[in-house]
This record gives C-alpha cells, structure tokens and sequence, in this order.
C-alpha cells in the first residue's frame, strides 16, 4: 500500500475541493439559517457538477460514472463532506450503487437516469420499531399473483422528499433456523406517485439542515414482481454486496469536517492572543492541536487502509466498521475542541463549527450506530478463535 496520491488522485482532489470552495461554501449560511435548499439552487448547483464531471462519480464507467477505484472514491467523498450536507449530497448526487444490481428493463427506467442526473433514488429501511435490527421490520409484502401487495411504514428516511423511487425493503416471508424463525427481506424499486404509496414529512433534526427525513407509508401498495430488485427473499445478499462500501463513505465525509474544523483552530490559534501571545502557545490549546490532529490521522489511515482492502478484496467487515466508528468519533471530539478553542465564537453562526458539530452527532448513529460497529469488531475476533 502506498501512502502518497497518484497525479490522478491529487488530480481529483483538487478539482474537487475548488469546486466545493466555489459553488457550495458561498450558500452554506442561506441552508443553515433557513433549512431549506431551493429547488432552482440545487438544479443549478448539480448542472455545474455535471458539466465539471462530478456528478455520479462514485458509478462504473460502462453506466456512465467516473468509475473511479474505491480509495479515489473516498478521497472525493472527504472533499464534499467538508460542506453542508444538503448541498454536497443532493446537488453533486451519488446514487446508491445498489441501483447496479438493476437488470433489463430496471437499467433504463431506475439505474440510468439517476447516473444522468434526471432521478434520484433513496434507500428505505428504518421502522419506528426496527432501527439495526433489520429482521426486526414490521413492514411485509405478500404475493398475489405476478404482484406483491406492500404494507407498513419506513422512517428516517433520508432525502425521499426529493427522490423519484424509492428502494424498499420488507419482509417477503419466514424460514426456520438453529435459533428459530427468521424473516426473508427482499428489495423493492416504488416510484412515487404509485398508488398506496405515501410520503410524509418527518421529524425536526438538529444534524445536517435541508437534508431532510421523510416518513414513508405503504398502504396495500401493489407492485409487479418487475419491480423487485435483485432476487426474491434475497435483500440481504443484495445489501451485502453492494452496501458495505457506505460505511466507508460515512468515515470520508466525517473525515472532511474534522479536516476543516481542525485547519479552523489551528487558524484562531496562530491568531488570537491573550496575556501577550499566541493562544497556541499555551499548553492548553497546543496539546489539544496535537490530540486532534493524531486522531484525525489515525482515522483517515484507518479509512485508507479499507478502501484499499476493498479493491483488493480482502476487506473485511471489521475493517470497515472500525473505520466508521473512528471517524466518526473522531470527528465529534475534534468539533468539540475546535469550538473550545475558539470559546464563545465558535458557537456563532458566523463560523461553520456550530453546524460541524450539530451535525457530527448523527454520524455515530446511522448506517449502523458505534454500538452496533463494536458488536461487528468483537465479533470478527471472537470468531477467530471459534467463538
């Protein structure tokens, strides 16, 4: 493994980074203070990247992706996270990569347009009463004939005020286990608008302003069987295929913030002077600096170890959990100190650090809380030693 960039990588990161200081910095405030990312803005802002070649990177080229390798990918994805997350995630898209398990007429009507930028899908798990605990979901579908008739209620569900489909999964059936029944789940593609299918305003959240949660409802919501994604009672061997790599996305951007949050106090520190010099200059503050910046380095190797793994193949689920989990710990405690650092002004809205710490508090929570990222760890060593 080699720990320097290629002149492609550098490459990337830099056209990245411009384009995140030119087009999205500048309406940070107005997302911020209203809580709301205007439709026009966000159509302009995704043309610019799609004319900047930023659009979709993270898909293969034979759809129409950048096909970048899965180490450039992340080193991407750090750059947009360093903005508010509205505007990086849903005006420079990156569609799920599930959506490349589409097949025949699902390429064209879901996969495509989304690389084009013409859709946006959003993924539908969380229940009210099944967070990790996917097996736990309450929502089914049942067959009826060549259609499925879909029921129950998602929540937390992430941008689906903007999507134009959404990827479902329920319960399709049960079989029995060593430890007792345990529920098939299969994947659904639901465009809006099919009937039985609500969409819902969800909950007020103090984490990533404009990206907003919807509530989705599925009310004897009749789908062709065209429509499942993948294969039937298959949804999990789906997710593990294509999802693992999300983890890692989530310890970029956390990776990002932190990045940014951390040059801001090393900023005021050089600066700011009290009792005659520079505040840096007090144990205080430099051994907090020093803290900051080795965890920050301790996170991003970690997060650069597994991407380089994953195009190996060999990652393993360890590998990408203590990535996420260090990162996004990381990532709160940098915030915090940041804003120790700067004292009463780091509260302001005037500086981003308010908003890098509100919003560092939901990445230990989704795409599989810090709990459940421990309980992946332990249990890959344990099983090392037949346990």
């Amino acid at each position: 493994m080699h720990f320097g960039l290629t002149e492609e990588q550098q490459m990337i990161v830099d056209a990245t980074r411009g384009f995140v200081e030119a087009e999205l910095y500048p309406h940070e405030a107005e997302v911020e203070r209203t809580g709301v990312l205007r439709a026009e803005l966000r159509q302009e802002i995704a043309a610019k990247a799609i004319a900047a070649g930023l659009y979709a990177a993270n898909m293969p080229e034979e759809v129409g992706g950048a096909g970048l390798d899965t180490l450039t990918w992340l080193l991407y994805e750090k750059e947009l996270g360093k903005a508010n997350y509205a505007l990086h995630w849903t005006c420079v898209s990156r569609p799920s990569n599930i959506l490349l398990a589409c097949v025949g007429d699902q390429r064209e009507q879901y996969l495509l347009p989304c690389v084009r930028g013409e859709k946006h899908d959003c993924q539908a798990m969380t229940e009210p009463g099944a967070g990790s605990d996917l097996r736990g979901m309450k929502a089914s579908a049942r067959a009826d004939g060549d259609d499925f008739i879909l029921n129950g209620t998602k929540h937390f569900i992430s941008h689906a005020d903007l999507a134009d489909f959404a990827i479902v999964w329920v319960a399709t059936g049960e079989e029995d286990t060593p430890r007792g029944p345990k529920k098939r789940i299969t994947a659904f593609l639901v465009d809006k608008g099919t009937k039985g299918f609500t969409v819902r305003e969800g909950y007020r959240n103090v984490s990533h302003r404009g990206y907003n949660n919807m509530i989705l409802e599925f009310d004897d919501c009749r789908l062709n069987k065209r429509q499942i994604l993948g294969e039937l009672h298959q949804g999990f061997e789906v997710a593990g295929k294509w999802l693992g790599a999300t983890r890692l996305q989530v310890a970029s951007t956390c990776l990002g913030r932190a990045e940014r949050a951390l040059g801001l106090a090393i900023s005021y520190a050089a600066e700011r002077r009290q009792f005659g010099q520079q505040i840096g200059k007090f144990q205080g503050v430099s051994f907090k600096l020093a803290d900051m910046a080795t965890e920050l380095k301790a996170a991003e190797l970690l997060t650069r170890e597994a991407a380089w793994k994953y195009d190996q193949g060999t990652v393993s689920e360890a590998d990408m959990s203590m990535a996420k989990l260090k990162a996004s710990e990381v990532l709160a405690m940098i915030a915090d100190e940041a804003i120790q650092i700067h004292g009463g002004m780091g509260l302001m809205d005037e500086l981003p650090l308010e908003r890098i710490w509100r919003d560092a508090r939901v990445e230990r929570i989704w795409e599989g809380t810090s709990e459940i990222q421990r309980h992946i760890i332990s249990r890959e060593l344990l099983r090392a030693q037949g346990a």
